[in-house]
C-alpha cells in the first residue's frame, strides 16, 4: 500500500472527498451518527465546514482547519462515526469506509467558488435530485439563507464545473 503524504500549511482551504467501503450506502440513513462524528470532532478539534454535502455513498467537505491537520480532523470522523455506526448496528467489526480521502487545496477565491458550487450541485449530477435545494443534506441552504444562491440556482445544468472533484 502507498503512504501518501499530504502536504497541508496552517490556515489551508480542502476540498475532501470521503467515500464508504465498497460505496455502501449508507450515510443518508445514519445522517445523526454522521453529525454526532463531525459535532464531537469539532469539540476536540475546532474547524469550519465552508460548504457540506453528504450522499449515500460519499460526502464533500470544505474545511478551513487553522492550525490543525485536516487528515486528523477527517480520521476523527471517520473513527467516530465507524464506531457509532458498529454499535448501532450490533458488529463487532468490519470496514465502514474507503482507505484513504481525496483532497485538494482551495488556490483562490475562484477555485473556492468553483468547489462551493460544486459540492451544492453534487445531489443533481448524481440524480437524486433535479434541483439542488430539494437536497436536504446540503450546506446550500445556508447560502440561498444568505442571499448567495437563489433557490432555482443550478436547475438547469451547470456547464462550468470542471475539474478534478474525487468523485
Amino acid at each position: 500500500m502507498t503512504k501518501i503524504k499530504r502536504y497541508f500549511k496552517p490556515d489551508d482551504i480542502c476540498f475532501i472527498t470521503n467515500v464508504t467501503y465498497n460505496r455502501n450506502p449508507i450515510l443518508i440513513d445514519n445522517i445523526d451518527i454522521l453529525n454526532k462524528a463531525i459535532s464531537n470532532t469539532f469539540q476536540s478539534s475546532q474547524f469550519s465546514l465552508l460548504a457540506r454535502v453528504i450522499l449515500p455513498d460519499h460526502f464533500h467537505i470544505i474545511l478551513e482547519a487553522g492550525n490543525k491537520n485536516p487528515s486528523k480532523i477527517l480520521q476523527k470522523i471517520k473513527m467516530s462515526f465507524g464506531v457509532l455506526y458498529r454499535v448501532k448496528m450490533n458488529m463487532n467489526s468490519g470496514r465502514v469506509w474507503q482507505n484513504r480521502f481525496w483532497d485538494h487545496i482551495i488556490r483562490d477565491q475562484d477555485d473556492l467558488n468553483n468547489h462551493i458550487n460544486y459540492i451544492h450541485y453534487n445531489p443533481v449530477k448524481h440524480g437524486l435530485v433535479s434541483r439542488p435545494c430539494d437536497w436536504q443534506y446540503s450546506s446550500i441552504h445556508e447560502y440561498i439563507a444568505d442571499g448567495v444562491y437563489t433557490r432555482d440556482w443550478g436547475a438547469i445544468e451547470l456547464d462550468n464545473l470542471d475539474g478534478e472533484f474525487g468523485e
